[in-house]
């Protein structure tokens, strides 16, 4: 007890004096010897750890499940992502504010992870493609894709919830798709869905093999397969099991499972479609079977779209 006590006064007494050293050299402005720096090993830690501008983009399409690919990639030990959408590309605002204010919305990183983005207005807008390649024509893109006539009826349906919950009135789908009885070219959202339009304006600046099409409608019917395409396109290490997923009944789609914690998609993910009339879904289908098989051209697969 007794050689306790005296070890416990002598170290008291070793403090009290380095203490009093430090506080000598703060009153007189000290020097740059005796600030203090973290070891060299932690000093490399906290300055490897940094926002970094993104290696992967995920730039649509919009209503195409562009949300549940970026949670599904995340799932990856080596993948970090932009919990938002960024929208720096297609929005003037933020394109002016530079690339200091982009990488500045990117998740800490550390070397050899991936940082991933996903704004969905990208594809279909005209100045994305040079202005990504501006800041890296070295980047992956990732396009997910789905039926483009279920992904109009997805994009109005959402509009309309909006406008709901605004308490704004909106149109019937089929008065903005139908104009006297034929479809009507100039609606926003049929436009968006012509992914061949919108694809040419990338393999203008990028090669194909840098454009990853990810089959939307097979993410949601089961994701795993879909998941390790992307993990080889992105040069990942496969990380994803079909373990990280299981179907919820009641939600009707697959939810994600990490170190014992699930997350499901958030209530706007599966919300039901407004009503169109099988006449007017006929029509819509066979207005786009001619640009979608330019598109299937375009990337050398086909899809089983109406």
């Amino acid at each position: 007890m007794l050689w306790t006590v005296l070890l416990a006064l002598l170290v008291l007494l070793l403090l009290q004096t380095q203490l009093s050293v430090c506080l000598r050299e703060l009153r007189s402005g000290g020097s740059s010897s005796s600030v203090y720096s973290p070891p060299s090993s932690s000093s490399s830690f906290y300055n490897a750890t940094q926002q970094r501008l993104p290696g992967a983009i995920i730039i649509g399409v919009r209503k195409g499940g562009t949300r549940a690919l970026l949670e599904m990639l995340n799932l990856h030990p080596d993948v970090e992502v932009a919990k938002a959408e960024v929208h720096y590309f297609n929005v003037e605002d933020h394109y002016r504010r530079g690339l200091a204010w982009y990488r500045a919305q990117m998740p800490f990183t550390v070397p050899g992870q991936l940082t991933v983005e996903k704004t969905p207005g990208y594809f279909a807008a005209p100045q994305v493609p040079a202005r990504v390649s501006d800041m890296n024509p070295a980047v992956r893109l990732l396009l997910i894709v789905r039926d483009p006539a279920e992904r109009l009826i997805s994009d109005y349906t959402q509009v309309l919830h909006n406008r709901l919950t605004q308490h704004k009135p909106y149109k019937p789908l089929e008065e903005l798709l139908l104009h006297k009885g034929h479809i009507d070219p100039g609606y926003k959202a049929l436009q968006r869905s012509l992914y061949h339009q919108h694809l040419a304006r990338w393999l203008e600046v990028f090669p194909r093999e840098q454009i990853h099409v990810v089959d939307g409608d097979a993410l949601i019917r089961d994701p795993f397969p879909e998941l390790r395409k992307a993990e080889r396109f992105l040069d990942l290490p496969p990380r994803i099991n079909p373990s990280n997923f299981y179907y919820n009944t009641t939600k009707g789609f697959y939810c994600l499972l990490s170190s014992g914690h699930d997350k499901c998609l958030d209530e706007s993910k599966g919300r039901p479609h407004a009503p169109l009339s099988t006449q007017a879904l006929k029509k819509l289908c066979r207005y786009f079977r001619k640009p979608n098989k330019l598109f299937f051209e375009m990337v050398g697969r086909s899809f089983a779209w109406c």
